[in-house]
Parts: C-alpha cells; structure tokens; sequence
C-alpha cells in the first residue's frame, strides 16, 4: 500500500471536486483506494490517499492521464454524419478532436444525443478504460453542465488531456507534489477552476472578444482541476439550493453547497459526503453561488457554511 497527500485549497469549489475524481481514478486504476481531507494546520490542508500501490498514487493517475486516448460516445445506430475530427472549431482551444471513436453505448446516459455534450471514454491501449459524462446524464439529478456555446465536452477533455501530458513530460515530480498548484494558459475549460472564473464585468471586457479580435491574454489554471473534477461528478453531485432571500443574480441566485470530509474513507462513502451530507465523519461544508459570463456558468470561490 502506497500513501501521499497534496495541497488544497478547500474554498475552491473545483478543487474539491477533483480531489474525489483522485479517490475515484486511484479505485479504479490502482484499488482500495480510501481519501481523506486533513485540516489539522488551517494553513495547509492536504488530500490524502491510501491505495494498492508501490507508488504515489497520485502520479500513477497523473501518469495514466498523460498516455490516455479519449473516444466520444454516441447512442446505438447513431449516424454522425460529420466526423468528430471534421468537425469546424470557433474556438482554438475545442479544435481537438477524439483520438478515435466514435464509440456506441449500449446504454446511453443521456435521453437525446447533444452533439457538444456527448459522454466520454478515456483509456490506454490494452488498459483500463473509464466513462465520463456527468454532464449527459438523463437520470433526472442536475447534471452540474457548467459550460456552453460552441465548445464540446470531446473538445474540452481532449485539451486537458493534453495539457495534463505537457505538464507531465515537463515537470512530472512537482506535478505529482502539487498537482493542482501546476498552472498553465487555458481556453476553453468545464469552468470548474474558480482561479480561471471572468465576467466581462469583472475584468472590463469579454476576454474571448478580446482573444478573437487577436488580444493574447492567458487565464491560466489547472488541467489537472478541471478533468479530475468532472471525474469526481461522475457519481455524485453538489447539492443545489434554492435562492435566499435578497440574493437575486442573473442565475436566479442559486447557491451550491459541497463538503469535505475528514479522516480517510472509500469512495462509497466519499460521494454522499462531496454533497454536504452526514456519513458518519467530521464534515465541512461550503457554499458558493455560481456566476454567467456569457452562456456559461462559473465557479466562485466559496465561504465556510456555519450551521447551527
């Protein structure tokens, strides 16, 4: 067995997130996999993960990531009549394309084919290979969709793959150390890294206007963020509150409540916990409320929730 912690920022909506998409890629890839947050020194909480391996578990699904293929996912019969390689791009950053694919699901999450919000596959050749596509889930449950326009999930996962292999070859010590603290220039993201949220309002101009009019100007985060993240939505959700009283904003002032858990515990457990509720451990939980900057939605830092 195999145990190492990294730093994160628990107001960091994003973070906490991919902290579970850790405990849930360890499970997956490695297994008995238990992860656990330590807030004994405030000013320096850590993950922590436990799992059946020789090595740092969180470099072995960093290294993983960084030689994955991802394939696109559509339903049985499907006819694509554009291929997802030939498909035209209006934003660089969704001009990637599925290494392969399409793939047919028997069983399709979704109840209508979205073309930009189709589930994924990531595998390695010969390996394991995982689905994701929380954001095409027809079950009923918010599906927690952050992004929107032009981009497609396919594209999106494709450039964070690649800025997750970039970082790797570069850098893969620091990466496994720190690996949501490793930033670099990003576009078109799943919008869960509060540190890369902007409205136009915020900053005084539309950054995308800007970078189409050919203004360069890089809103750096974390591949590693947002991808483990939308992993770590995979099996469970935030939870989404109704609107406080004089708390109106544009998105009709939603609050998202999540939690962080202490003390290490299986992923079974750790998904009813990411929603804030009792699971037997000392839990935190933390509210923020989502922002527009145009049609897509963002991530905020949060506050600490005080309960009675």
């Amino acid at each position: 067995m195999a145990e190492a912690s990294i730093p994160v920022d628990l107001l960091n909506p994003g973070q906490v997130f991919a902290c579970l998409g850790f405990l849930e890629a360890v499970d997956k890839l490695l297994g008995d996999a238990e992860g656990g947050f330590d807030w004994s020194n405030e000013t320096r909480v850590r993950f922590t993960l436990r799992a059946d391996s020789r090595d740092n578990p969180f470099g072995e699904v960093l290294r993983w990531l960084a030689s994955a293929e991802i394939m696109e996912c559509v339903p049985p019969g499907h006819v694509d009549p554009t291929p997802v390689g030939e498909r035209s791009a209006t934003d660089e950053d969704d001009s990637t394309a599925a290494s392969a694919g399409p793939l047919e699901l028997e069983t399709y999450p979704s109840r209508v084919d979205e073309a930009m919000a189709r589930p994924l596959r990531l595998h390695c050749p010969g390996g394991v290979g995982v689905e994701l596509g929380h954001w095409a889930d027809g079950s009923g449950r918010s599906r927690f969709k952050l992004y929107s326009g032009n981009r497609s999930a396919c594209g999106i996962a494709t450039a964070m793959l690649r800025g997750i292999a970039d970082l790797w070859a570069a850098e893969p010590v620091e990466l496994a150390a720190r690996p949501f603290e490793v930033l670099m220039p990003l576009g078109g993201s799943f919008n869960f890294d509060a540190r890369s949220a902007w409205t136009a309002m915020d900053t005084g101009f539309s950054i995308d206007r800007q970078k189409k009019k050919g203004n360069i100007i890089g809103v750096e985060a974390s591949p590693v963020v947002q991808l483990l993240a939308a992993w770590g939505l995979e099996h469970a959700r935030p939870t989404e509150l109704r609107s406080r009283r004089g708390d109106e904003v544009a998105d009709g002032g939603r609050w998202v409540r999540y939690g962080a858990w202490s003390t290490r515990v299986l992923p079974m457990l750790a998904r009813p916990a990411l929603a804030g509720l009792s699971v037997g451990v000392p839990i935190r939980s933390f509210l923020f409320r989502p922002r527009l900057s145009g049609k897509n939605k963002i991530v905020t830092f949060a506050q600490e929730e005080v309960r009675a």
